[in-house]
């Protein structure tokens, strides 16, 4: 056999057909895990090899003593040295007192250091042993009673069986992070649990796919056209349908036929079955939609739910009185406007009118006119009337563009309503918001659960005001609840439509309502101090990237006066590509931030202080929020760790938590709904045809505020206007709300 090389020798050039390495090591600290897959990194004493070594691969969750007998390849990071990949592991028990001693206080409940010290002195290494056989024997132990064996035995069995479960998904390829909560759902029968039918894990484990499950059952020898199989890969279709394209129903044919297609499975007779059995079980809903022309439309059943209890509460809503008269808005709205210093027209009255007598009521219109006057008019109106008034937005910046057109308090639905960890809501139907007026701003972001989590929060007798713009791009999660509500008829409402003469002098302005209309936009006289918008024409995608890098980093800041870091966004469709975020974040962050200095690699991603960064996901602990953009202040290349300025706001990211930020010179139209910049600058080119569509190019214009700068190609941009159908989404709830309100003026 070839002699295993150690990490102080050659690592290139090595045979990968050859035995695996092997290692026998003792975890001394856990450096990094990732909750999302169980990748970890950790330092270790091996045997045989001088000082500490890294271990890097899925390992899940690992203590300080831990004993690991592990199979992988030695290989070289380019900037932290040798690392060992593991690709297998086993967990055994540590071989040394301080081994003992590091596990015992870090992974039994109840077993300090001070304890486990003593267990130690007392038992030597054969504690664990004795854990397993004697535990009795550790009530001679002083400060061990009864009652706290109980809970040290419990704990014991606990790990033990955990640990137990993870060697048992790592051999079949599922990440051990999961472990715990499989743990937690099916305790010590989990192994029993998952060989019976790992199907199960795709209903009852949120984040466990179908193809983790799949791989996982097709090893244990469940045959490739088995009921649970194919019945799992239908959810998982339904799924993925309402988490990338927002439906909340596809239609039967279609939804067999792309299962079929993904599993490739030709039986579609049996598929049909599989449906049915889903039918049976609650799982799915089937329904006709004479209305849509639709039928067999196949909904997961929590979808379904939500439709019919949304429009069912949003009508009990309508339906109970409201104390609010015209006659009282009347009385106070010339006040208002004196104090506020503004002249409504007759159309924007009326709204505010509307939106303080109705019990649910919504504003719409696109830019330039009066949204925002509108907004702070109400908020003051129903103030002024008495009412206890809360602001909100789906996202943090969204919500800080409201609370500085209001001069008031606004926050994210999620914090509003006390979102917790396992995914509920604080505020719901046993516990109501405190509110006599809700006002959403940017509702066009809100989606089918996130709206019903609201009208769940809400108490009757409160008022709901939605403010938003149906023309911009709907929410990244699944519905179109702005959108269904206007074409319901059911809820009163105000679209606004006359855009204000200063308005009319923006070209941003202009060619927002223009490429709402399906027509090209208008060129503004280049050398008008007063310019804001730019059309550069270019096919050549190469050549395209050249003229953003410039624009941003030459011509904006030298013509405008604009930092190029902090008040200039770039908006791409797609994250691949020559103008995608990712070549462009890399490509801009040369130029306007670049080495030597400290630096963080994660991934694909460098972060350096002075570096603008995007928030990936809500965290509420910190405070910021998916979307939230930042700047680096400092970071430590030894903890791996780094600080973030968010709005004069401080959040420190540890190494576990790096993948929660991205590099934000470059980011997608997507992630910009809710936001406003200084200037934006627009690639559009035909290599995006896929994404390219007419509310998406509305979107990227509308988020300027000074400024934007659209270069690509005319093709490409008119293949976007054009595009008015690619993204629409399939929903039921505009008709299930006309029925919900049909019925109430019939009873």
């Amino acid at each position: 056999m070839k002699k295993i090389e150690t990490p102080r020798q050659a690592l290139l050039g090595r045979d990968p057909d050859r035995d695996p390495d092997r290692l026998t090591a003792e975890v001394l600290s856990v450096v990094y895990t990732n909750p999302d897959n169980g990748y970890l990194i950790a330092r270790v004493r091996a045997k045989g090899q001088p000082g500490q070594v890294t271990i890097v691969g899925n390992m899940g969750e690992l203590s300080p003593g831990e004993a690991l007998e592990l199979e992988g390849r030695w290989g070289a990071h380019p900037k932290f040295g040798p690392q060992f990949e593991v690709s297998s592991f086993k967990q055994t028990y540590p071989a040394t007192e301080n081994g003992v001693i590091r596990f015992l206080k870090s992974s039994i409940k109840g077993v300090g250091e001070k304890t486990a010290k003593e267990l130690v002195r007392r038992f030597g290494v054969e504690v664990l042993d004795i854990l397993d056989t004697e535990p009795e024997r550790l009530l001679a132990l002083k400060g061990i009673s009864r009652n706290k064996l109980k809970g040290i035995k419990e704990s014991w069995g606990r790990q033990r069986e955990i640990k137990n479960l993870i060697v048992f998904l790592h051999s079949h390829e599922v990440p051990p992070t999961f472990a715990p909560r499989i743990f937690q759902l099916y305790g010590a029968q989990a192994e029993a649990m998952l060989r019976k039918d790992p199907y199960e894990l795709v209903y009852e484990i949120r984040g466990v796919g179908f193809r983790t499950a799949d791989n996982m059952a097709l090893k244990l020898g469940f045959a490739p056209d088995c009921r649970q199989r194919l019945e799992a890969a239908v959810i998982f279709v339904l799924e993925s349908m309402g988490e990338r394209g927002g439906h909340m129903f596809c239609p039967a044919d279609k939804l067999l036929a792309e299962v079929a297609r993904m599993l490739d499975f030709g039986d579609l007779e049996t598929l049909a079955q599989a449906l049915d059995g889903l039918a049976d079980k609650k799982r799915v809903h089937v329904q006709d939609l004479p209305e849509q022309g639709v039928s067999r439309a196949v909904f997961l059943m929590r979808y379904y739910r939500f439709e019919n209890e949304a429009a069912k509460r949003l009508c009990a809503m309508v339906a109970h009185p409201s104390p609010v008269s015209r006659r009282d808005v009347a009385g106070v709205l010339p006040g208002i406007e004196g104090r506020v210093g503004v002249n409504l027209t007759d159309e924007q009255r009326e709204a505010v009118h509307q939106a303080c007598v109705n019990k649910v009521f919504i504003l719409t219109g696109g830019p330039g006119t009066g949204k925002t006057t509108i907004t702070r008019a109400v908020v003051e109106t129903l103030e002024a009337l008495g009412l206890k008034v809360k602001l909100a937005a789906p996202t943090g910046r969204a919500a800080k563009r409201l609370s500085e057109a209001t001069g008031r308090p606004a926050q994210t639905l999620h914090r509003l309503l006390q979102y917790s960890p396992d995914g509920g809501f604080h505020h719901c139907e046993e516990r109501k918001l405190r509110a006599e007026a809700l006002l959403v701003d940017e509702v066009s972001m809100l989606d089918g659960p996130l709206f019903l989590s609201v009208l769940r929060a809400l108490p009757l007798t409160c008022r709901l005001i939605l403010v938003g713009d149906a023309d911009q791009l709907p929410s990244v999660g699944p519905g179109n609840v702005l959108s269904d509500l206007l074409l319901s008829a059911s809820v009163p409402s105000a679209v606004l439509t006359h855009i204000f003469r200063q308005a009319q002098e923006s070209f941003i302005v202009v060619n927002a309502h223009r490429i709402n209309q399906g027509r090209f936009p208008l060129a503004c006289d280049r050398d008008a101090p007063e310019a804001d918008f730019f059309w550069v024409g270019q096919d050549d995608p190469q050549k395209v990237q050249s003229i953003i890098v410039e624009t941003v980093c030459g011509r904006i800041p030298e013509r405008y006066g604009l930092d190029p870091v902090r008040d200039v966004q770039v908006l791409t469709p797609m994250h691949k590509g020559l103008v995608g975020t990712q070549a462009l974040n890399g490509l801009l962050q040369e130029r306007l931030n670049p080495g030597p200095g400290p630096q963080l690699r994660r991934g694909e991603n460098v972060f350096r202080p002075g570096d603008r960064v995007l928030q990936l996901r809500n965290n509420y602990d910190k405070e910021v929020f998916n979307g939230d953009l930042g700047w680096v202040l400092d970071l430590d290349v030894r903890e791996n760790a780094l600080s973030v300025e968010f709005d004069g706001q401080v959040a420190v990211y540890e190494s576990a938590e790096l993948d929660d930020l991205a590099p934000a010179y470059a980011i997608s139209v997507h992630k910009s709904q809710g936001s406003e910049y200084p200037a934006v600058v627009v690639p559009v080119v035909t290599q995006h045809y896929l994404l390219l569509q007419r509310n998406l190019l509305y979107t990227a214009l509308t988020r300027a505020r000074r400024l934007a700068v659209f270069v690509g190609s005319e093709k490409a941009f008119r293949m976007g206007l054009a595009n008015t159908r690619a993204g629409a989404r399939r929903t039921h709830l505009r008709f299930r709300l006309r029925e919900a309100f049909g019925r109430s003026l019939l009873a």
